[in-house]
């Protein structure tokens, strides 16, 4: 194997197929990465028992094809510290070198039979624009769990909905629960749905990879879960389990709403909430006398408070309180200019949204008594 590519394009390679390998494993070859210029073109793979990557490089200019597989955060490293400019990869019986304008580096290298087969791609259900599916990702999965014993709570439900054209996407940890709804393009009229569950760590690394241009195909099986743009394909392992519905749940019959201006209200919630020792609540009072939210955390001499314009739909006055840093979480997966705030009292349901009638976006938030100040 011999090929010519350039620095920048080998390092972008290199690293986007280096997310999926495993920090530690207990076979060897699973920390390679597998380097195959047959066929005219540079693809670059690894995996990991819960992920595949695998890129294809039109850019590099291949002397004598073949493959190659050594250790791949190895050749990450190397790839970082070239100088710029053209790089020459070629095999040199037991060794893999790289070298460019004067540096030279040696790799071992690892034995191919040992290597797995790549998954292969699931069946295409469709695709999504890969911009709203990166920021789509990134909305819902701030209400991920990071407990890992209950596995279920770490993901992100992935629901295809063939009739409608829509996919969700939703995350809960049980004290928060996101929802953001964006369109679909099924495969074929007539199209299956589905309703599956994967790591919200990985279809996050997964949405921000894949670029933000096009589409990404979206592929699913009984086990696994595919992702394909622009020559870059993925697959992920799905989870176990399902995640509580959230129909019912969102349901908020009478709600106190509040409608407030998202910047103003981002910054006075990091504002108050340094003196917030631990996870004591940031509490708002809304006031309809005025037209204002008066935000207050901290306890007896050490306090913050910060009071905004809020414009209280039915004049129905209300104050709940809020963990700060879900509050911001939610807040800041938001992009509208205004919020309106869907409320049921101290201790019960609220729900962050967007414009009036859209729920394409929604995030509900479990509120707790005021504390007394």
């Amino acid at each position: 194997m011999e090929f010519r590519i350039e620095r920048g394009a080998l390092a972008e390679a290199v690293s986007w197929a280096a997310r999926v390998l495993p920090v530690r494993s207990p076979v060897p070859v699973l920390g390679g990465l597998l380097l195959d210029t047959e066929g005219g073109r540079l693809r670059v793979s690894g995996l990991d028992y819960e992920a595949s990557a695998r890129i294809d490089v039109e850019a590099a200019e291949v002397l004598r094809p073949g493959k190659v597989l050594v250790m791949g955060r190895r050749l990450l490293d190397i790839c970082k510290v070239l100088p710029d400019g053209p790089v020459e990869c070629a095999v040199e019986g037991s060794r893999f070198t790289v070298s460019g304008d004067g540096a030279r580096f040696g790799l071992s290298v690892l034995p191919l039979a040992d290597y797995p087969a790549l998954p292969s791609l699931p069946q295409v259900r469709g695709a999504v624009e890969a911009a709203e599916f990166a920021a789509a990702v990134a909305d819902v999965a701030v209400a991920a769990g990071r407990d890992d014993t209950l596995p279920a709570l770490t993901g992100i439900r992935l629901g295809l909905d063939a009739e409608a054209g829509t996919m969700t996407l939703a995350a809960t940890d049980r004290y928060r629960f996101a929802v953001r709804t964006l369109p679909w393009k099924a495969a074929a009229a007539g199209g299956e749905s589905a309703d599956v569950l994967v790591s919200a760590r990985r279809l996050t690394e997964i949405a921000r990879s894949l670029g933000r241009s096009g589409l990404v195909s979206v592929a699913l099986d009984a086990g696994s879960a595919g992702f394909e743009h622009a020559g870059m394909r993925t697959t992920v392992r799905l989870l176990d389990g399902r995640l509580p519905r959230h129909d019912k749940l969102f349901a908020m019959e009478s709600p106190a709403v509040a409608v407030v201006d998202r910047a103003r209200l981002v910054e006075a919630v990091k504002r108050v909430s340094v003196v917030a020792d631990g996870d004591s609540p940031v509490q708002m009072a809304f006031s309809a006398a005025d037209n204002s939210v008066h935000l207050q955390a901290g306890y007896e001499d050490d306090v913050a408070s910060q009071r905004l314009p809020a414009t209280l739909e039915g004049a129905r006055e209300m104050t709940v309180a809020f963990n700060p840093g879900y509050l911001a979480d939610a807040l800041a997966s938001f992009d509208e200019p205004s919020l309106r705030l869907l409320m049921m009292g101290a201790g019960q349901r609220a729900m962050v949204t967007g414009e009036v009638g859209s729920d394409a976006h929604r995030h509900l938030l479990m509120s707790v008594k005021p504390p007394l100040l």
